[in-house]
């Protein structure tokens, strides 16, 4: 009887252990990964530098991207078929999905964090999610004029659950306040030629605009719409004949660092200097090709730039005390996205054709890990969870 007793025992020892919860995962350490080529996920963690899950099933991701919730655990994969993934990144699960354009580039999520918005081309316009359910709020079609629309670039979340965004045909920017989600109320600003993408500030204050159909950025001081947009860096090129661009330039890759923003120029081998106070130009620095992206390390003490083709296997590192580049790295093939973790001691890079995410220190400037991903691009760190217009 006793060896039955301690056997039923540990039987049932045995038994809880098994059905033991797995030790619990914050959010604030998490990263997605952007598999384009097979609409894929790869979700790892920033300090292990090692992957945890791979959802598939996410469509069209060819150019996608994602926002987080506030509290880190819902990632919101906006794909270029039109598809709203609603990611789990604890559980590793799609929680929802639903296709509500035919073509869309992007999105973002409200300042309380109730609103998910995409932005699409097709039909042109926004369209505001219950962050929750995904149920459908509200849309703003993008009629600039009688039955004409336009795609809708560079959407950002500001103050007080609005969203700036520009209207590549129209030429402008619009700001859209979801106060009231469902009777959205729009403002519209003359912009320029072509606004191609757009960003926020840091600080909230300023939403950008950069314009593909003439040297310039429109700037909105959002605190005092009243004003309108204004240029900014106008005629940078000063009459010079503009390269072929292969690949549009990021502006929500911009930076700011030592009181100047560091901003790529379109159809050149330029990053564009400007003082933070006056928006005015007060340098530029020679760089390897077409810049794509301009990131700031989050000190600001460096900027990596990384190029459109020829030149897609390249970075240019800015020191920005010296203002100038002082290392050239060429870490792999189809460098297309860089994000830095939260405090700058590493930075990723998505090595496209070499199916990689490749880790640098950025003290060393040398290679100190690696993931394998299926033509990765994007890299989405948890952390944007708290930063405006990411």
């Amino acid at each position: 009887m006793r060896r039955l007793l301690v056997l039923f025992f540990v039987t049932l020892l045995l038994g809880c252990a098994s059905t033991a919860p797995t030790a619990p995962r914050a959010t604030g350490d998490l990263v997605l990964i952007i598999e384009r080529a097979s609409g894929h996920v790869t979700l790892a963690s920033t300090t292990s530098r090692q992957p945890y899950a791979r959802i598939g099933g996410l469509g069209d991701l060819s150019h996608a991207s994602a926002v987080y919730s506030r509290d880190g655990r819902y990632a919101y994969v906006f794909g270029r078929d039109g598809a709203l993934s609603k990611i789990d990144m604890l559980e590793a699960r799609v929680v929802k999905r639903v296709v509500q354009s035919g073509n869309a580039i992007g999105g973002s999520i409200s300042q309380d964090g109730r609103i998910v918005v995409a932005q699409n081309y097709t039909p042109g316009g926004i369209k505001a999610f219950d962050a929750e359910t995904l149920e459908l709020l509200s849309e703003v079609p993008a009629e600039y004029a009688p039955g004409q629309f336009s795609k809708v670039v560079g959407l950002a979340d500001t103050a007080g659950n609005k969203f700036a965004y520009a209207l590549f045909e129209a030429g402008e920017i619009w700001v859209t306040d979801f106060s009231n989600p469902r009777q959205p109320q729009t403002q519209r600003f003359p912009a320029g030629k072509n606004p191609y993408d757009g960003l926020v500030t840091p600080d909230g204050r300023y939403f950008m605009a950069g314009l593909f159909g003439e040297d310039g950025i429109a700037l909105l001081d959002l605190w005092q719409t009243d004003r309108g947009a204004r240029k900014i860096l106008q005629n940078y090129g000063r009459g010079e004949e503009r390269l072929p661009v292969y690949k549009m330039p990021h502006l929500r890759g911009w930076t700011m660092a030592q009181g100047k923003v560091y901003l790529p120029a379109v159809g050149r081998h330029e990053v564009l200097v400007v003082d933070a106070t006056t928006w005015q130009e007060v340098g530029r620095i020679p760089v390897r090709g077409q810049p794509v992206f301009v990131m700031a390390r989050p000190d600001g003490r460096q900027i990596w730039v990384n190029f459109s083709f020829p030149d897609y296997s390249k970075i240019d590192v800015i020191d920005t005390l010296q203002g100038k580049v002082v290392s050239q790295l060429e870490p792999g093939k189809g460098i297309l996205h860089m994000e830095f973790t939260p405090r700058g001691e590493h930075v990723w890079l998505s090595a496209r054709d070499d199916h990689k995410i490749l880790i640098y220190s950025t003290e060393t400037l040398t290679q100190i890990g690696d993931i394998k991903a299926d033509a990765p691009s994007g890299i989405f760190f948890s952390s944007r969870a708290h930063r405006i217009g990411f």
